[in-house]
Parts: C-alpha cells; sequence; structure tokens
C-alpha cells in the first residue's frame, strides 16, 4: 500500500477519536513524517483546544523542521478560540502538507493551502477525500446549509414493527445493538424524541459512553412532559423542551427543573420542525440523533429534514395491523417516489441487522 495512504489513514484514525467534544468544530487528525518515521501526531481533542496540527507539531519539536504533514481538513488560517495553524505550520518548517479535503467554512475554501502554496510550501490535496468528508459530514452541512445534520434512527421487527399490539417495545433489537446506538448517542450533539415516546417509554436517552453528553430534545407541542420522567430526573446532561405552548404555570415548573425551552410557532397543531432546526442550528447543534415514534419519524422524512437513515432489524415476527410502524404519516402512493437511499451499510450486532444509508435528493 502507498504509504502516503497509510499516514492519512492513521490520521482519520485519530480524527474520529474526538467524538462529539469538538463539535461545533469538524473532527480533524494530523500526522508528521519524517525520513519515513512518524515523529509526531495528535488530534483536535476537544472545543476550544488545540488544532490537530499543532498537537503534531508539538509533539514532533524540531523534527518537524523539512518534515511532511497529513493532515484530514485544510488547516485554518483565520483567528478564531485559537491561533491559525498556518501560522504554527510555517513557524515550524514543515516543507510540504497533504490535506484530505478542502474546509467548507467560509473563513477558509482553500485560502489556507493558497497561503502555504505562497510561502513556498508544496501543498497536495484530495488524498482519501471521501473518507474525510464522511468524517465531517455533519460539519460540512452546517457549515454549507446552517442547519444541523439530522440522523434518523429506528429498531425494528423483520416484519417491520416498532411494538407489540400492547405497545410493548422491550426489547425488540438486542443488547449488542443497543450498545451501538449508545456510541451513536455519543457521536451527535442532541438526540432528539416526541412527547408521545416519553409518555409511553420513558426513556434516559442518554449515552452511557463517557465522553461529552448530548443535549435531548423533546419534541411537545403542549407540554404534557411528565416532571417524574426519567429525562428530567436524570440529571446528566441537558433537557431541553420544543414547544408551541403558552402554559405559564407548566413552562415554570419545567425551568424550576432545569429544563430549557424553545418555542416555535404552530404549524397544523404542532411544532414547527424547520423553524426548530434552524434555532437549534443558531445554538451551534450541528447534529442530531431522532429517535422518535412512527408519527415524528414521518414528519422528519416529510419535510426533508433527515440526511441518514439508521435501521435495526431484529429477527422477531409480531404482526397484526395495529401494531405499529417506525414510519406512520400518510405514506407514499407510488413506488418511484419512494424515498431512496445511497452509500448503504449493512452490519451484524448479534442476529440483528441494521442498515445504514443516505437520503438520496437528487
Amino acid at each position: 500500500m502507498d504509504k502516503n495512504i497509510i499516514y492519512m489513514k492513521r490520521a482519520i484514525e485519530l480524527a474520529s477519536l474526538a467524538g462529539n467534544r469538538v463539535n461545533p468544530n469538524p473532527r480533524v487528525g494530523c500526522v508528521i513524517v519524517k525520513k519515513g518515521r512518524i515523529v509526531g501526531e495528535g488530534y483536535h481533542e476537544y472545543f476550544g483546544g488545540p488544532h490537530a496540527e499543532v498537537n503534531a507539531l508539538s509533539a514532533a519539536g524540531s523534527k518537524a523542521r523539512g518534515a511532511r504533514m497529513y493532515v484530514t481538513l485544510e488547516p485554518c488560517c483565520h483567528y478564531g478560540k485559537t491561533l491559525p495553524c498556518t501560522d504554527a505550520i510555517l513557524g515550524a518548517g514543515i516543507k510540504e502538507v497533504i490535506v484530505a479535503s478542502e474546509d467548507p467554512n467560509a473563513l477558509m475554501r482553500g485560502k489556507s493551502i493558497n497561503l502555504l502554496r505562497r510561502n513556498k510550501i508544496k501543498v497536495t490535496t484530495g488524498l482519501l477525500e471521501k473518507t474525510a468528508v464522511e468524517l465531517n459530514r455533519p460539519y460540512n452541512k452546517y457549515m454549507k446549509s446552517g442547519l444541523p445534520f439530522i440522523t434518523l434512527k429506528a429498531a425494528m421487527t423483520i416484519d417491520g414493527k416498532i411494538a407489540s399490539i400492547s405497545g410493548d417495545s422491550k426489547w425488540i433489537t438486542c443488547r449488542q445493538s443497543r450498545n451501538y446506538v449508545h456510541k451513536l448517542r455519543s457521536l451527535v450533539d442532541a438526540v432528539l424524541t416526541g412527547v408521545n415516546t416519553v409518555l409511553k417509554d420513558d426513556p434516559a436517552l442518554t449515552s452511557r459512553i463517557k465522553g461529552k453528553e448530548p443535549l435531548r430534545i423533546v419534541v411537545d407541542s403542549d407540554l404534557r412532559m411528565p416532571l417524574s420522567s426519567k429525562m428530567i430526573a436524570y440529571k446528566k446532561g441537558e433537557v431541553l423542551i420544543a414547544t408551541c405552548s403558552s402554559n405559564k404555570h407548566k413552562l415554570k415548573m419545567l425551568i424550576a427543573e432545569g429544563v430549557k425551552i424553545i418555542k416555535t410557532k404552530r404549524l397544523n397543531g404542532m411544532v414547527d420542525l424547520k423553524e426548530l432546526m434552524r434555532l437549534l442550528a443558531g445554538v451551534s447543534i450541528t447534529s442530531i440523533l431522532v429517535e422518535g415514534g412512527g408519527s415524528i419519524n414521518a414528519s422528519f422524512l416529510e419535510q426533508g429534514l433527515v440526511d441518514r437513515v439508521v435501521f435495526f432489524i431484529a429477527p422477531k415476527i409480531i404482526g397484526g395491523s395495529k401494531a405499529l410502524s417506525p414510519v406512520e404519516g400518510g405514506g407514499i402512493r407510488l413506488i418511484r417516489n419512494a424515498i431512496k437511499l445511497n452509500d448503504i451499510d449493512v452490519k451484524r450486532f448479534g442476529n440483528d441487522v441494521m442498515i445504514e444509508g443516505y437520503i438520496n435528493r437528487r
């Protein structure tokens, strides 16, 4: 295998270690190589902390002079919470920078690459670009559209049911699948569900994985959220309720419990999800995992808000026309108009099958 690919794969591996701790910034990894040996490596570890390039240069020390740098994303050239990485690269005497992907941030978009080239540093772009872009899909969407990246997750039986006719849903999938869901939660800024799911299942929606706990959001148009719910009782991470209710008494009680509130206009009697997404993006929520019931799943899909779908399918059969499916709503009349997925990935967890794909918007 080409050694350049080996070094960039290592940089991507490092970048992935950041999880959601750097959000709303991108996940970035960096490797510094001299005379065929890695002399320094690092990644952006937490929001506001040193960037990947700075950590790798610090690890390399004087060995960075005349070395080659592999970085998963275009180095920054602007002043933010840290100094520009381009200054550090120039000061360290790096002779060549290999960049996997350009930064879609309007402050960047190739500016750093041009700056380095003007200063006689060789810059190559595009090595393992697709993998690097996939690593930062939420960041890329947020920068290009100003909206969070939405993943819709559901767990169902092989005949497409998310609960029995009595409403029992614990547990459809196996422990390995549920453990993977905790990992999915640990990678996003927020986990979102509807109040009906809270009333029926009383989930905690915590990630149970060491690291930054995602914000837990409940879409609750009429403020039916019980004060005794696990989401409020478990003081682990923040809880936000999205509502269009003006019930001042209930709002006061929720706020007293530490719950945050976002109000939207009422659309067809419900929270306006598109407005909610804009409001959440405004407070730097770049990625959301939707774990709701069939109604809220349908609303997100029908309004074109979903970017990725993750469905777990268990080898169980429930049957019955009254058992709920993962996507309710009005449905689609013609197969040719069905929502289609790209970049399909299939995994096994125990006896369950997970199908993941990205919404085809073409």
